[in-house]
């Protein structure tokens, strides 16, 4: 804007119109003249950035806070200055109120000082105040040589604690925790899919409790998470939000077939909103599938993307337990709407009513007709192949096909109806997108009886083989 003020912090204090106050980067203080739009004086108070600025209500004097950790009040005519208070984090925002100045600081709690803000000369009858220079270098020689100024004050006269903010995080490879270390160096483990925090570990090496809870999984990224604000933030994008699914015998889901899939954000998405599916049938006196306008604006979203029905889970609104949200302290859901508009509430306090236009269109064709969008290939290929030093014979020269969450338990029958019932291997390509012993997205076994097979033939049951599966010479799987 003008010369000087380049890097300035965005804390500005305006007087009658004429005059603004201004803290900036360079650790000065600068008052302008906005009718001569120039800087007609700077004071060298802080050490290091200024962040925040307050002034009182005749703008004869400015308190300010930044980066140094201390809170000063300056005579702005007599360019004289008093060192307050000194905490133990940089200072971000500062409110005066009567005889006192509100100060809130990087570590979310709140602290009120005193500031005489009737009669903030009172501060400078005791004699604590030194000389506001005009050049940013000259506090900082000042305080090298020593002469740090006494703080008036030692004590906040009242504090409000806040919690401690999140500063680190890891996805564990599961892709349903999250390792978070906050400032107070807790490190606790919480659960994405329910918002809750499942363990705390107290003060803890993050690295190594990650090396820890590793798993021998592999699941897609389904969310993005950041820590900007403090505490844990989850995106979810569409498509990529629906490209983890999961079986639901390794979700522990009671009453669901063992085999069926499970899509990790689909879930999720249900139980953030199943409050709102709830209000929607009650008011429009039918299952979640939601009022005309809703299912209309769904149908547009599934006529201009080419959704597909995701057949593996049933269209209603149960929510299973590894996705059910707390109601105590429920989640925010942060989203923008077909008018493009961001709006913020609580899990809790969605009624029904809101606007169609308030949700993507992708997340009420997800929730009202089960409609996922397109997503890539969730095949994977691997080469099955006798261990070196085993007598078993090769089963097959060319690659396997099977989905990406294939259940190791799959291969190991696959193997004990190739090997030890001596099963002729199916017709497939040798180096097949369909292998041998499989058929459309899935693993085909026949079921293994308990008497003979054929003429001549054992029952596997009676053998009991022992069948080890490696994966990068690592044991994955032992059936005996």
């Amino acid at each position: 804007m003008v010369d000087g003020i380049l890097n300035a912090k965005d804390s500005f204090s305006i007087h009658h119109g004429r005059f603004c106050i201004s803290g900036s980067s360079d650790s000065m203080i600068r008052l302008w003249d906005l009718g001569q739009q120039r800087c007609i004086h700077s004071y060298a108070v802080h050490t290091d950035s200024v962040w925040a600025l307050a002034s009182t209500p005749s703008f004869s004097h400015v308190y300010s806070g930044g980066r140094d950790l201390s809170l000063y009040i300056t005579d702005l005519q007599m360019r004289e200055s008093v060192l307050l208070c000194t905490g133990k984090h940089p200072i971000l925002q500062l409110a005066l109120h009567d005889d006192s100045i509100w100060v809130a600081s990087t570590d979310s709690s709140v602290h009120r000082w005193p500031a005489e803000g009737r009669n903030p000369q009172k501060i400078f009858e005791s004699g604590n105040s030194f000389l506001a220079g005009n050049l940013s270098f000259s506090r900082a020689r000042v305080s090298l040589e020593g002469s740090t100024p006494v703080p008036a004050y030692k004590e906040p006269t009242l504090t409000i604690p806040g919690i401690p903010a999140i500063i680190q995080h890891e996805v564990l490879n599961n892709k349903r925790h999250v390792l978070t270390k906050d400032s107070s160096g807790s490190v606790k483990l919480c659960e994405i899919t329910k918002g809750v925090v499942i363990e705390d570990f107290g003060k803890v090496s993050l690295e190594e409790k990650k090396e820890e809870l590793f798993e021998m999984v592999s699941i897609p990224a389904w969310f993005t998470v950041d820590t900007r604000l403090g505490s844990l933030s989850v995106h979810l994008d569409t498509p990529q939000c629906f490209s983890a699914e999961m079986y639901s015998a390794d979700l522990n889901i009671l009453g669901k077939p063992e085999e069926d899939k499970v899509n990790l954000a689909r879930e999720t998405l249900k139980g953030l909103f199943a409050q709102w599916l709830i209000e929607q049938k009650k008011r429009t006196g039918s299952p979640a599938s939601a009022n005309g306008d809703l299912k209309d604006i769904a149908t547009k979203c599934h006529a201009h993307s080419g959704v597909e029905v995701d057949g593996s889970s049933e269209n209603d609104a149960m929510v299973y337990p590894p996705f059910e949200f707390s109601v105590i302290s429920p989640p925010s859901i942060v989203t923008e709407g077909t008018h493009g508009v961001p709006w913020r509430k609580k899990m809790t306090d969605l009624d029904g009513t809101e606007d169609e236009k308030d949700l993507p269109l992708w997340c009420l064709d997800c929730l009202l007709n089960n409609r996922l969008p397109p997503r890539e290939n969730t095949k994977c290929s691997f080469f099955l192949h006798p261990c070196d030093g085993s007598i078993a014979q090769i089963l097959t020269q060319g690659k396997l096909s099977a989905p990406r969450i294939l259940r190791v338990h799959k291969v190991v029958t696959y193997v004990l109806e190739k090997l030890v019932l001596d099963k002729p291997l199916d017709n497939g390509n040798a180096d097949g997108n369909v292998a041998p012993g499989l058929a459309g997205s899935q693993i085909q076994h026949q079921a293994v009886r308990e008497g003979p097979t054929r003429s001549g033939s054992k029952s596997w049951q009676k053998i009991r083989p022992s069948i080890e599966i490696l994966c990068n010479n690592q044991a994955s799987y032992l059936f005996s």
